[in-house]
C-alpha cells in the first residue's frame, strides 16, 4: 500500500493484544466499524512474548523434571531423559502461531480490518498510520481505543543487547542454554523462567532487591516460591542491589550491595526483569490532549474506559493496573460498549492472579495483614493439600489453601493457595468475593471429589470449625 491514503471509521484500535483484539471483536458484534492497528503480531506481548510461551516451556520443564525426580518414587521409569532446546522451541514457536491464527480468524470473523504499522494520533480524531510498506495513511475516526500494552522497565548501564544480557523476549527464542545465568529481579518473571531454567540444569543465581521475593504478594506465598527455588538449588539473594555490570566477552560481572555488604557476581547471561511500564511512546498523546499520570506513565481513564479526551480510551497495561491479560480483556469489553452507547462499567471487587510457578500460586482478595489495616475482624486458616485425596493420587501434596473471613458478619475477605491446580479453582473464590458469598457459602457449595477444588471448600469448613478431614487444631481455628 505504499504511497498516501486516507480512510475513515467508527472505531480505531491501537494495539492487537488481548486488550485491543478483544475490545475489536467486541466492537464487530455490536455493529461498529472496527480498524484495528498492530506493529508487530496480533495477540501482542502475552501471546508471543509472554503468557503463552513462557507457559509453553514452563510445562516442558516440569515435564522433564518430574519424570527425573518423581518418576522413580511412582514407578515411571526415564533413563536417558534430555532436554532437546531445539525441538522445545519449534515446539513453542508452534503453540505461538496456532493462537495468533485463532485470533487472526476471529477478527475476521468479526468484521474488523486490521493493518500492520505504526499509528500516532494527529488530534482527537485523526491518526496517522505508517505502514510496514512505507506508506503512509490518514485514519479519521469516532472513537479510538489505545491498547499498546507495556514495555520492559530497563535501568541505566544494564541495558539489554540480546546477547549477554536478556529480557523476557530474547530469553524466550533462547537457541542454546547458558551454564550460568543471573536473574535480576525477583517478580513473576523472574520467578517462573528462573525455575524454568534451573529445572533443565542452568546455574541460577537471583538478585532482588527487596526483601521477599514477589513483593506485594502474600508472604506466605512468597515463602513457599523461596523454598522451592531453593530446592532447584537456585542461589537467591533478597533485599540485594545491582550497583554495576560489566560485559565481557562471554559472561557478565554483576557488582550488587546487600546485607552482607558489597560483593561480585558472574555468570554467562543475565536476564533482566524488574518490571514493565505503560508503553505509549510515539502515540501522540500530547497531539491528542490526552492526560497522563506524570509519576506512573498509566494514560488516565474512568470506569468506562475513557480518557479525559472524549472520543479517545484506553485498556489495558498501558491503562492501570494491575498487568494482567484477563484483566485486559474486561476493559476492552467496557470499552466496546461504551463507545457502542450500551451501559457498562469497569467495576470489579477484586482481579484474581496466577504465578506459575512450582508451586503454583494463586490469589485473590485481601491479605490477612490487608485485613487487618481495613479494620473488622479477619481471621484466616489453612488447609493443607496433604489432606485431600486427589493431592496424593497426583503425587501432589506440597500445598495449602488459606481462606481469610470476617467474624463479624462471616464474608468472605481473601483466598490464597499454593500447589497443584490451583489456578484452575481460583475464579470460584473470586465469584465468591464479587457475590459478597460468605464463608458458609463456601462451605454449603458441594465440590467434586476428588479434586484439588475440594481445598477450598475444606477450608471454609475449617475456619467455621467443623472441618471433615482434617482436625480442628490445624490452623488455629476456632468457630465463629
Amino acid at each position: 500500500m505504499a504511497g498516501t491514503y486516507a480512510r475513515e471509521t467508527e472505531a480505531l484500535v491501537i494495539g492487537g493484544g488481548p486488550g485491543g483484539y478483544v475490545c475489536a471483536i467486541r466492537l464487530g458484534q455490536l455493529g461498529k466499524k472496527a480498524i484495528l492497528v498492530e506493529r508487530r503480531e496480533l495477540g501482542g506481548e502475552c501471546l508471543n512474548r509472554g503468557c503463552i510461551p513462557s507457559k509453553a516451556l514452563i510445562h516442558a520443564s516440569l515435564l522433564y523434571h518430574a519424570l527425573r525426580t518423581e518418576g522413580p518414587d511412582i514407578g515411571v521409569i526415564a533413563e536417558n531423559t534430555t532436554v532437546d532446546l531445539a525441538k522445545l522451541m519449534q515446539w513453542k514457536d508452534a503453540v505461538i502461531a496456532k493462537e495468533r491464527s485463532g485470533v487472526q480468524q476471529l477478527l475476521k470473523a468479526a468484521g474488523v480490518e486490521v493493518l500492520y504499522g505504526e499509528a500516532r494520533f494527529t488530534s482527537p480524531r485523526t491518526a496517522e498510520l505508517a505502514a510496514r510498506d512505507g506508506g503512509r495513511e490518514r485514519i479519521d475516526f469516532k472513537a479510538a481505543v489505545i491498547a499498546t500494552g507495556a514495555a520492559p522497565v530497563v535501568l541505566k548501564g544494564f541495558e539489554p543487547d540480546g546477547k549477554l544480557v536478556l529480557i523476557a523476549e530474547h530469553l524466550l527464542e533462547i537457541r542454546a542454554l547458558p551454564a550460568s545465568i543471573l536473574v535480576l529481579g525477583g517478580g513473576v518473571s523472574g520467578c517462573e523462567l528462573g525455575q524454568f531454567l534451573a529445572r533443565v540444569g542452568v546455574r541460577v543465581t537471583m538478585v532482588e532487591l527487596m526483601p521477599q521475593l514477589l513483593p506485594g504478594l502474600d508472604a506466605d506465598l512468597s515463602r513457599e516460591v523461596l523454598g522451592s527455588l531453593k530446592k532447584l538449588g537456585v542461589d537467591v539473594r533478597v533485599g540485594t542491589r545491582a550497583t554495576g555490570l560489566k560485559r565481557e566477552s562471554d559472561h557478565v560481572v554483576l557488582q550488587v550491595e546487600g546485607p552482607a555488604g558489597a560483593s561480585t557476581l558472574e555468570a554467562e547471561r543475565l536476564f533482566l526483569t524488574i518490571g514493565k511500564r505503560a508503553d505509549t511512546t510515539g502515540l501522540g498523546l500530547e497531539e491528542a490532549g490526552v492526560a497522563v499520570e506524570p509519576r506512573s506513565g498509566f494514560v488516565t481513564v474512568d470506569d468506562r474506559q475513557r480518557t479525559n479526551v472524549p472520543t479517545i480510551y484506553a485498556v489495558g497495561d498501558a491503562a492501570r493496573p494491575p498487568m494482567l491479560a484477563h484483566k485486559a480483556y474486561r476493559e476492552g469489553v467496557v470499552a466496546a460498549e461504551a463507545i457502542a452507547g450500551r451501559p457498562t462499567r469497569f467495576e470489579f471487587r477484586t482481579v484474581p492472579s496466577v504465578i506459575f510457578t512450582s508451586p503454583e500460586l494463586a490469589s485473590v482478595g485481601v491479605t490477612l495483614a490487608e485485613a487487618q489495616a481495613a479494620g473488622g475482624k479477619p481471621r484466616e486458616v489453612r488447609f493443607p493439600y496433604a489432606a485431600l485425596g486427589r493431592a496424593h493420587a497426583a503425587h501432589a501434596t506440597e500445598g495449602w489453601l488459606k481462606i481469610i473471613g470476617d467474624d463479624a458478619n462471616g464474608l468472605v475477605l481473601g483466598v490464597h493457595a499454593a500447589g497443584e491446580a490451583a489456578g484452575e479453582f481460583i475464579a470460584e473464590a473470586g465469584l465468591a468475593l464479587e457475590m459478597s458469598a460468605t464463608v458458609r457459602d463456601l462451605a454449603l457449595t458441594i465440590h467434586p471429589h476428588p479434586t484439588f477444588s475440594e481445598a477450598l471448600q475444606e477450608a471454609a469448613l475449617l475456619w467455621l470449625g467443623e472441618p471433615f478431614h482434617v482436625s480442628r487444631r490445624v490452623g488455629g481455628t476456632r468457630g465463629p
